[in-house]
């Protein structure tokens, strides 16, 4: 008696875009090159205005896998376009890539063999964000995907409510049709918060693999921004306010108060301490009206939400809540960094207990007293100072409640980093000397600029070492002043001369730009003569 042969399992991928003809191309044929498991390509053109619906036309013209769907109405969002595809899906399972972002080579085969052999409704991979032009790529979440595993329930893993990108994934197209699970439809801006919610409250099945499997593009400069990446305005901040409120209450109306809470500690330690790193950034009518939204949102979590949270996220919610008003927004964008420095005053209240300031003892900071040397917000200024005589660092570590000098400061280790490559171009090692009189330990190391080969942007990366033998990775605090953060002209052996550009990053972490030969140079003296004139 003859078995009937199962048909293998295939994959049809959403890909949705408006006004990217420049990019769509690329995206569409990195789904269709992921070979046969591709059974379809489904491109949802949102009403473009720029030919991309004539140029997919074209594309699929040659390509029997792709089919195009042309909306008559743009939806003013990525969900209903994306919902327009599961609709149309034919395969036994679906996935989706946005129009300017693509499908790394192997994507697919990754997702659909370990959702086939571990019977998951849901595999997930690594995704990797690009910047654009530059090419360096970080990792998200990839604490996640580090190596293979199963997840019988989300509970089991609450740390996946911290990936809310739905691109990374692979999801089974009965699984998502007998749920109902769908994404917000129109003009809402962080969809994948919602749609991620829904898919973990129907408590699937998961694999997880530590294979690339999604190329997130950042286009900074672009000159339309991504929706998520425009955050200059308020109504920005309000919709993933609104967004994570909708996933909580998506997760426990499904009884997973686990992940709703998991949920409100990664907002704590992702979304607002990106956003309060870029508090300085705004004006005062921002900041003003930020701080009321996020303290009256941050008023519906419970002792237990913040407690759970990483600390420098739980100290930055708590400042929050104890101020109607903003303020020490500086110290705020510090802690809220990573790594979290903790700039002084270092304040203490009647009974000793550490705290934010004398004004807000209600906000202590009893866990600086406990923490390993390793996760301690330690502050370090540092003044870099590039001339043609060479380039000195000057370090300055400051006490902190007494860890430092129990712990015994020796050494420090400097990395210069290529921040496109990631690789490190010089490193060097210094002793720390106390000052006693100051509670501060000082040290200093002499850079090599004039050896620096590709010009480009380069992080300052330190490593502090103690006597007890524990250490604390972290970055310098830029020092500003009158003489400090200058450019100057120094010697290269590859360009002759360099241009160099000590200054404080978003979050006020001292790096450094250089750039090559006279025309650097030139671009200075013009800019300083139009000073002067002025």
């Amino acid at each position: 008696m003859n078995v009937p042969h199962s048909p293998a399992p295939t994959v049809s991928v959403v890909v949705i875009g408006y006004d990217d003809a420049a990019h769509v191309s690329d995206a569409v044929r990195s789904a269709l090159a992921q070979g046969p498991a591709v059974r379809e390509v489904i491109a949802v053109d949102d009403c473009s205005t720029d030919g991309s619906g004539a140029l997919l036309d074209s594309l699929a013209a040659h390509e029997p896998r792709l089919t195009v769907v042309h909306r008559e109405v743009n939806s003013g969002g990525c969900g209903t376009p994306r919902n327009d595809g599961i609709a149309r899906a034919s395969s036994s399972y679906v996935m989706f890539l946005d129009s300017d972002d693509v499908l790394p080579p192997g994507a697919v085969d990754a997702l659909l063999g370990a959702a086939v052999t571990h019977d998951a409704q849901v595999a997930a991979g690594l995704c990797v964000r690009r910047e654009i032009p530059s090419g360096h790529e970080t990792p998200w979440q990839p604490e996640l995907y580090a190596k293979p595993s199963v997840v019988v329930h989300p509970t089991r893993r609450p740390r996946l409510v911290h990936d809310t990108l739905c691109v990374n994934k692979l999801y089974r197209t009965d699984f998502l049709r007998a749920h109902a699970i769908r994404f917000p439809d129109g003009r809402f801006v962080y969809e994948d918060f919602v749609f991620t919610a829904r898919v973990l409250a129907a408590a699937p099945r998961m694999a997880l693999v530590p294979d690339r499997v999604y190329v997130w593009h950042v286009r900074r400069a672009a000159e339309r921004l991504s929706l998520s990446l425009d955050r200059s305005g308020i109504d920005n901040w309000q919709a993933r306010l609104d967004a994570h409120r909708q996933a909580v209450d998506i997760l426990l109306g499904a009884s997973q108060k686990r992940l709703a809470r998991a949920a409100r500690s990664a907002f704590l330690d992702h979304s607002l301490r990106m956003y309060a790193r870029e508090l300085d950034l705004r004006g005062p009518e921002y900041r003003a009206e930020w701080w009321t939204r996020t303290r009256a949102h941050l008023e519906s979590f419970d002792t237990a939400d913040f407690e759970a949270a990483p600390a420098p996220g739980r100290v930055v919610g708590r400042v929050v809540l104890a101020s109607p008003t903003p303020r020490d927004l500086p110290r705020v964008k510090e802690v809220a960094s990573r790594p979290a420095r903790l700039l002084p005053p270092y304040a203490r209240a009647a009974d000793g207990t550490p705290v934010w300031s004398s004004d807000l003892p209600q906000v202590t900071l009893e866990h600086l007293l406990h923490r390993p040397m390793s996760l301690l917000p330690l502050a370090v200024d540092g003044e870099l100072r590039p001339s043609a005589r060479g380039t000195r660092l000057r370090l300055r570590l400051h006490e902190l409640y007494g860890r430092v000098a129990d712990a015994g400061p020796r050494t420090v280790d400097v990395e210069l980093v290529d921040r496109r490559r990631g690789t490190v171009l010089q490193r060097r090692t210094a002793a720390f000397t106390a000052l006693s009189e100051d509670e501060m330990w000082v040290a200093a190391v002499r850079l090599d600029l004039s050896a620096l080969g590709r010009p480009g942007t380069c992080d300052i990366r330190l490593r502090l070492h103690f006597a007890d033998g524990s250490h604390r990775d972290t970055t310098a605090h830029a020092v500003r002043g009158r003489r400090l953060l200058r450019r100057a002209v120094v010697p290269s052996r590859r360009h002759g001369v360099l241009l160099a550009q000590p200054y404080a990053t978003h979050s006020g972490a001292l790096a450094l730009r250089t750039a090559p030969g006279l025309r650097g140079v030139a671009s200075v003296v013009r800019r300083r003569a139009a000073r002067l004139l002025h």
